[in-house]
């Protein structure tokens, strides 16, 4: 594969930035578009939280965004979004509205309640300190356990305590003239597993938390159908987005999402359950002529990857 591995900052034309609370468990990622940029968004799971998706509706008059927030905090998180606006505006990035400024802002956020403290999570001062951190040099983003990341985990399905820490990752490829990446905070009920040889890598830990536990989170979920046929299941979520300077409008950029939704499914075991919020959105920054089919399977595979990453594989 003739692909050139880059920095998730060196696509351009985005300023990304994190904060998050360590001893609470929670944080958020901003990615700003500055001029504005188009969005798409697909929505697998059954209990997202979101603010603002109706905006990557194709029939939604808006055609472009400028801020994407990945954060914690369940619904609670959602404030965040606010402090985005907040410091935007003040830097006249935004919607000319009669005499007012209006970043238009999206989020989606993880369940992390029961990680750290489930009454501290994201607001509005966070996601504007987060903001700040963008537009300082090259912004402060870094895989692991920073901003949406801080609380992540996965395999879950016997509790916390025997669930593997995760948190964020990124990858990003060049081949020829265009460029993508994807950032994704990995907080799976199941199990994560490399797509290039099957192989589980992160999830349940077994009894001495040495190791992964020997049966996998889909074998214990049908066993404990036998005993409870509509058992209780945490709350999960796995957030990412895709950024390429491929030119597409809202539209194309939506299917983009959904064809990249497909590395979940090769990573993730169960995934888009009823219990998880799965969300991918995809952004257009560039001019770059290319074929919608041939940038999605690739968005596919560069998101594999940041999964990998962002259980520190």
């Amino acid at each position: 594969m003739n692909l050139k591995e880059i920095n998730i900052n060196e696509i351009g034309n985005i300023k990304i930035g994190q904060a998050e609370d360590k001893e609470a468990g929670t944080g958020v990622t901003v990615i700003v578009a500055p001029e504005g940029a188009p969005v798409g968004l697909d929505i697998r799971g059954g209990g997202p939280a979101s603010r603002e998706s109706g905006l990557m509706d194709p029939l939604a008059a808006a055609e472009f965004v400028h801020a994407v927030v990945l954060g914690g905090g369940s619904a609670f998180g959602l404030d965040a979004a606010g402090g985005v606006m907040e410091y935007l505006a003040q830097h006249k990035i935004g919607l000319p509205v009669v005499d007012s400024i209006v970043p238009l802002v999206c989020q989606s956020d993880i369940f992390d309640l029961g990680f750290g403290k489930s009454d501290v999570y994201p607001d509005k001062a966070m996601g504007y300190k987060a903001t700040s951190f963008a537009f300082e040099g090259k912004g402060n983003y870094q895989d692991g356990n920073y901003g949406c990341g801080c609380g992540a985990t996965v395999g879950k399905i016997l509790g916390g305590d025997r669930a593997t820490k995760s948190g964020i990752g990124s990858y990003a490829v060049e081949l020829g003239k265009l460029k993508l990446g994807a950032i994704v905070c990995t907080n799976a009920i199941g199990d994560i597993y490399d797509s290039e040889n099957g192989q589980r890598i992160a999830g349940i830990l077994s009894e001495d938390k040495k190791s992964l536990n020997p049966v996998s989170t889909e074998e214990i979920m049908y066993e404990m159908f036998k005993n409870a046929p509509n058992p209780a299941m945490a709350a999960n979520t796995t957030i990412g987005i895709i950024i390429t300077n491929a030119k597409f409008d809202k539209t194309k950029l939506c299917k983009l999402a959904g064809m990249t939704h497909d590395a979940y499914a090769r990573c993730i075991r169960p995934v888009h359950t009823s219990m998880d919020g799965d969300s991918i959105y995809a952004m257009s920054i560039g001019e770059v002529n290319a074929n919608l089919d041939m940038v999605g399977t690739l968005a596919s595979h560069v998101m594999c990857q940041a999964i990998k990453r962002s259980v520190g594989k």
